[in-house]
């Protein structure tokens, strides 16, 4: 048997329009509405801090939290007035995600609409990707 032999060529490309990326993270109006409401009351906090944690039966879940400054390896989504910094470790995870807040009768929270979650624990506290 002979190995086959791939070839790849590296060429430099000018004037070439660059296309936007897809945002790590959007946030809905209501999401929006209510990080301002939340912050009004902080006034040394700049916005939330959005992590993952080991949690639940077998995966992860989402942690919020304020921050008063960026961290290094954060990175920052700024949308209608509100920033948002997601940790290192949830960049990957949250890539393409919506942010949203939901409101009803019986409790209100954030909610992540996630296209790349694959499945949920049976608890309802972890998902895995």
């Amino acid at each position: 048997m002979s190995a086959s032999l791939v070839r790849a060529t590296v060429r430099a490309v000018s004037k070439r329009k660059l296309q936007p990326t897809r945002a790590a993270l959007t946030l809905t109006p209501s999401a929006v509405n209510k990080i301002k409401q939340l912050l009004k009351d902080k006034p040394e906090h700049v916005g939330l801090k959005v992590g993952v944690r080991t949690r639940g039966c077998n995966g992860l879940s989402y942690t919020l939290e304020y921050t008063k400054t960026k961290g290094d390896s954060d990175e920052e989504v700024v949308q209608d007035g509100v920033r948002v910094f997601i940790e290192k470790k949830a960049q990957l995870t949250l890539l393409g995600t919506e942010m949203d807040y939901v409101e009803d009768k019986l409790s209100s929270e954030f909610v992540f609409n996630n296209p790349n979650i694959k499945g949920t624990c049976g608890c309802g506290e972890s998902f895995n990707i």
